[in-house]
């Protein structure tokens, strides 16, 4: 009777023990759910503040040198000038993407845009055939009752175009507070690096401080091959279809620069740009113009993957293949995740393979191999003879 008393009473207690774990667990659980609610709206802005910090860093670290050291002016002028490069295009390409919207709509309005007559080879198309030849032929006659008539089934996309956006301005924005609190972070920039090496140091001691620095190299040839390599792609392409004139400048502009942050490639633009500059302009300014928009191609084959690859250990198809992806899974952001993310991933997976090549037969990195040892034969006076029996 007392051995089943005590049986009793020990599963009493650790039922009790049992539930008071789960409830102890049961309220971190929540609690740490909740303060993930309260936090997810600014992780997109602290992780672009971070990015932006490392990648601008080095610009920072000379400008203090120039200001005599003075780290809080220098910060101050980093972040001025950030507010201004992302206002600034922003604004402009805006406007242009507005006017050349409003310029179509009235060109429509007024008949200025014409449609050519269908070809009859278009009827003896299987399904749709017919169809598409009325309203061509519709469109070819009164433009405007035939986006009146496609404007139903044009309203889903209407609706995407309006939530992309919403999307873009939300981002703008959010860009423009990461440039703000990026500027806080320069100053006291070597005491974070410091706090994260030691966070970094419990998950993996020997290799903490290089996983760092990867990450920040990364990010920063990152920025430099795809952004800023996209920019100046941008640029170039945007000051020829200004000079040039070409209908819609400001939109072809910023599709070359998302095409280009998005590895798709410019050539989308450039190929329909160089077409219709040979078809309305003279032959040398037609030139001149093909030169300029193919200087946006070249400096996307042989610019980017020169900048990327300079600096990094990792292998270049690791980083584009990480550009993508991140983009893909992440949006414009996953630009930096997605490189950091599968570089990390590269070196841990080379240590591992190079320290399961042979075991503790084969050095590692870091060790040098002993060298083998020369057995010489005694010297003549040394050879002692066994005593004979």
């Amino acid at each position: 009777m007392i051995e089943d008393q005590r049986e009793a009473s020990g599963r009493r207690r650790l039922n009790a023990t049992l539930i008071d774990l789960i409830i102890r667990l049961g309220a971190l659980g929540a609690l740490a759910y909740w303060s993930f609610l309260l936090v997810r709206p600014f992780v997109t802005i602290v992780t672009w503040s971070a990015i932006l910090a490392v990648a601008l860093y080095p610009i920072f670290e000379w400008m203090s040198g120039r200001l005599g050291g003075r780290r809080r002016l220098a910060a101050t002028i980093i972040t001025f000038l950030g507010l201004l490069f992302v206002i600034g295009p922003a604004t402009w390409l805006g406007l242009g993407v507005v006017d050349g919207l409003r310029a179509l709509a009235d060109r429509i309005d007024a008949g200025g845009v014409w449609v050519p007559p269908p070809p009859e080879t278009l009827r003896t198309w299987p399904f749709v055939g017919e169809s598409a030849y009325e309203f061509w032929e519709l469109a070819s006659t009164n433009l405007r009752s035939a986006l009146a008539q496609a404007l139903p089934q044009l309203k889903p996309y209407g609706e995407i175009a309006l939530d992309a956006t919403k999307n873009a301005g939300a981002g703008v924005f959010k860009f423009l507070i990461s440039v703000i609190i990026a500027g806080f972070l320069f100053a006291p920039g070597p005491a974070l690096v410091r706090a994260i090496k030691t966070a970094v140091t419990r998950i993996d001691s020997k290799r903490a401080e290089h996983f760092v620095e990867l990450a920040g190299s990364t990010i920063r040839t990152v920025s430099r091959g795809v952004i800023g390599v996209s920019l100046l792609q941008a640029a170039i392409g945007g000051l020829g279809l200004q000079l040039a004139g070409a209908p819609g400048a400001s939109l072809l502009t910023l599709c070359i620069l998302v095409l280009a942050i998005v590895q798709i490639g410019p050539l989308m633009v450039v190929v329909p740009s160089i077409i219709w500059a040979w078809t309305e302009m003279q032959t040398l300014p037609a030139l001149l113009f093909t030169c300029c928009m193919l200087t946006v191609t070249l400096v996307d084959n042989v610019l980017k993957p020169i900048v990327i690859a300079r600096g990094l250990t990792t292998p270049l198809l690791v980083i584009i293949v990480g550009v993508i992806g991140g983009v893909l899974v992440h949006g414009i952001i996953g630009l930096f995740v997605g490189p950091v993310v599968l570089a990390v991933a590269w070196e841990l997976l080379s240590a591992w393979a190079g320290d399961s090549k042979g075991g503790a037969l084969v050095p590692s990195a870091g060790e040098a191999a002993p060298e083998p040892r020369v057995i010489e034969p005694p010297a003549a006076g040394s050879i002692v003879h066994a005593p004979e029996r």
